[in-house]
């Protein structure tokens, strides 16, 4: 038997315990009290009532974690599900069930009609790299199915949407591959040239970013420029018609960008794959040690990065389930 109940901040160090105990059995990073902290608790859509514990004879063995907020992606009529972790000796389906069901519970009580687990979770689940466990992915997007969560949720009714591809490549000896060089000449004929973006030369920047309707793109690649970080652009004279980056180095080595994107008027002339392969080989020139990305199983973009040398790590699933 397992008693379920609210989380409290003494429960905090036997939590940390029991995650990197468990969780990172299933390749999550293990936490300090702090980045615990840091993930569950200290961001805008901590939820207290949302939060909860099992305990059984021998203390904490199990916790869950779930959020909401109206202003999220879906958040109008969805709450997130982040995790549930319990310790294998004592879990079972039925304790599983127990957890989510708390979770819906709240999210019925929030005014919610569905239940998601989905990359748009503002809680950023750090995963380690099965084939290089020094190298991580800064966000799970989901959950993967080697979870007895997954399981669960699959038993409880929940649709099994989409799958994610955690994809990884090791930079240190990436090259264009000639098709891609071949492609770009043929761009170059039609007056595109793919190069590093200089404010002084360029122009048309913003306007591309909000013809890519994606208003965290304007925001944000608009800001890392500002700021003097490196960004590969395709252009057509002076004018910018598409992006890839920017080109920054996280701590560890990862390459971090925020995306890629072609203006609608001006794809159908392989700009989207040069832009990739570019960017690549500026995080390599760049010092960076690795990237590492998510893309659906179904995305053609797969079939690109593959081609870079990118391999599938892990499988994430994307679930829903109307309250």
């Amino acid at each position: 038997m397992m008693d379920i109940r609210l989380f409290t901040m003494e429960d905090l160090a036997v939590v940390v315990a029991l995650w990197n105990r468990v969780a990172t059995k299933y390749d999550y990073k293990p936490f300090t009290e702090q980045e615990f902290q840091d993930t569950f608790m200290n961001h805008t859509y901590f939820d207290a009532e949302c939060m909860w514990v099992g305990i059984n004879e021998q203390g904490i063995a199990g916790f869950a974690a779930g959020c909401s907020g109206d202003d999220l992606p879906l958040g109008d009529v969805a709450g997130y599900i982040t995790c549930v972790i319990i310790d294998p000796g004592a879990a079972s389906l039925e304790l599983y069930d127990a957890f989510v069901l708390r979770m819906e519970t709240r999210f019925r009580l929030l005014g919610k009609s569905q239940a998601e687990v989905l990359f748009f979770n503002p809680v950023k689940l750090k995963w380690n790299i099965p084939s290089a466990p020094r190298h991580e992915h800064n966000n799970a997007p989901g959950i993967s199915k080697d979870q007895p969560l997954y399981d669960a949720l699959i038993a409880r009714g929940y649709t099994d949407r989409a799958t994610q591809c955690g994809m990884y490549l090791r930079l240190g000896s990436f090259s264009v591959p000639e098709d891609i060089i071949v492609k770009e000449y043929k761009a170059n004929r039609k007056g595109y040239q793919v190069t590093h973006y200089a404010s002084a030369v360029h122009q048309g920047l913003e306007a591309m970013l909000a013809a890519l309707q994606n208003p965290q793109w304007e925001e944000d690649v608009a800001a890392h420029v500002k700021n003097g970080e490196p960004l590969v652009v395709a252009v057509h004279g002076i004018e910018v018609v598409g992006f890839a980056g920017p080109i920054m180095a996280e701590p560890d080595g990862r390459a971090f960008f925020c995306g890629i994107g072609v203006h609608p008027e001006h794809e159908g002339h392989g700009l989207g794959s040069v832009l990739f392969f570019r960017m690549v080989e500026a995080f390599q020139a760049s010092g960076c040690q690795y990237i590492s990305l998510f893309t659906g199983s179904n995305n053609p973009a797969l079939r690109i990065y593959e081609k870079a040398g990118f391999q599938i790590e892990k499988q994430f699933a994307i679930l829903r389930r109307e309250l």
